[in-house]
């Protein structure tokens, strides 16, 4: 007998977009939960117009930006400003769906008559859960943006890039990625209470607040201690060498070590053949290595530049000192270990073809998760969702569209 999804049977009308909010319910659809993402082709989720595309080639349905995180989903097209797309809306809401997500700014929701105090007057039992940059309360919470705005507000971009250079933004909208565990999380709970109690709720996530806690160490610092966190480049406070070394090859070749114990510097040490330089007392403890640190990054990659990455990477690993090959999309695509893990998942895409999807990077021992459909191209369900799920005729669904209402 087949393992059940832990959120089957959920159903979830999606009005999220760009990153936080589809990467949220897109780890609900691959843990069982059924979702009707919901856009419109005047006002498309905008990764679909971001890139990278397929073959480099711009397309509403090309962007492997969108399909990443949009796997697993039913795709209708409403155009919101429409009267009749809003009571389209309103019946998935009120018909079908358990929970409401989205990820717009204050106002919006409100202004299509679907915001939660609107909803929840026809269905007290509702969970909207809404995410938005800054909040949806405040004075700053009317302030557009997304994720790669939330790292420099919340101080990510400061602390980044090397020490002599101005800050660097953290690659990809990192917030977007810190916040979703909490959306994720806070339904959960939300559920819970609903199991217990009958009761919806409404529920807002800050991603600026969310994503704060991970600076918890040097906020508390500058609290305690006055000290203001730089840009240290790979460095690190516990451990040297701590770098990203390059090594023999064509093009770009790196490995990343870290040394963080007498023990991994021992072992290090014999790896590279016990040299002169790392018998003298200056390197022997942490804090003489950290003192002559530019020294020692040049000392170890002038024993780096003989190796290939995987070799590094193998020969400090089997000694026991951390260390990675640096790999670009190719590489990860044909690690054995990410293969071994169903790391990628390849489905095919009505429009892209063959394409790689994530399924959840945890594995739960008796709920499984299963990425169950390639993303969906613009308006691809709407006629599955408006007559199988919401039961319209074809009179309606003509009616719809000669309207403008469904694109």
């Amino acid at each position: 007998m087949a393992q059940k999804r832990i959120f089957e049977g959920l159903r979830v009308a999606d009005f999220t977009w760009l990153g936080v909010g589809p990467i949220g319910m897109k780890f609900m659809a691959n843990m069982g939960a059924t979702i009707i993402h919901i856009e419109s082709y005047t006002r498309p989720d905008i990764t679909r117009v971001s890139a990278p595309y397929k073959d480099w080639k711009p397309g509403i349905n090309r962007s492997a930006f969108f399909a990443l995180y949009n796997d697993s989903k039913y795709g209708i097209t409403l155009n919101l400003r429409m009267p009749q797309a809003q009571q389209v809306a309103r019946r998935i809401i009120r018909d079908w769906a358990d929970v409401v997500a989205d990820a717009h700014l204050p106002g919006v929701m409100e202004k299509f008559g679907l915001d939660s105090e609107t909803l929840r007057k026809e269905k007290p039992e509702l969970i909207h859960i809404a995410t938005a940059l800054q909040g949806k309360t405040g004075p700053y919470s009317a302030m557009p943006g997304h994720g790669m705005v939330g790292v420099s507000l919340g101080g990510f971009t400061q602390i980044t890039g090397w020490p002599d250079r101005e800050p660097t933004v953290p690659f990809g909208a990192l917030t977007d990625f810190l916040t979703f565990p909490h959306m994720v999380s806070a339904l959960i709970a939300a559920l819970i209470y609903k199991r217990k109690t009958g009761k919806g709720q409404y529920i807002e996530i800050s991603q600026l607040e969310c994503s704060a806690q991970f600076l918890a160490p040097p906020i508390m610092d500058y609290m305690i201690n006055g000290r203001i966190l730089g840009r240290t480049g790979n460095r690190s406070d516990s451990a040297a060498p701590h770098g990203i070394y390059r090594c023999k090859g064509e093009g770009e070749c790196w490995c990343a070590i870290a040394v963080s114990t007498d023990e991994e510097w021992r072992s290090f040490c014999k790896v590279i053949g016990n040299p002169r330089w790392t018998k003298g007392s200056g390197f022997a403890t942490l804090q003489g290595r950290k003192k002559r640190e530019d020294e020692l990054n040049m000392l170890v990659e002038e024993w780096t530049v003989n190796f290939t990455p995987q070799e590094v990477m193998k020969k400090m690993q089997a000694a026991g000192v951390p260390a990675g090959a640096v790999q670009n999309g190719e590489d990860l695509v044909a690690d054995p270990q990410l293969k071994h893990r169903g790391t990628h998942v390849i489905l095919e895409h009505p429009e892209i073809g063959p394409h790689i999807y994530h399924p959840p990077p945890y594995r739960f021992s008796k709920t499984p998760h299963e990425v169950t459909m390639p993303a969906p191209c613009l308006g691809q369900h709407n006629e599955y969702v408006l007559k199988n799920i919401l039961g319209m005729s074809d009179e309606e669904v003509a009616d719809l569209l000669v309207a403008g209402a469904l694109e």
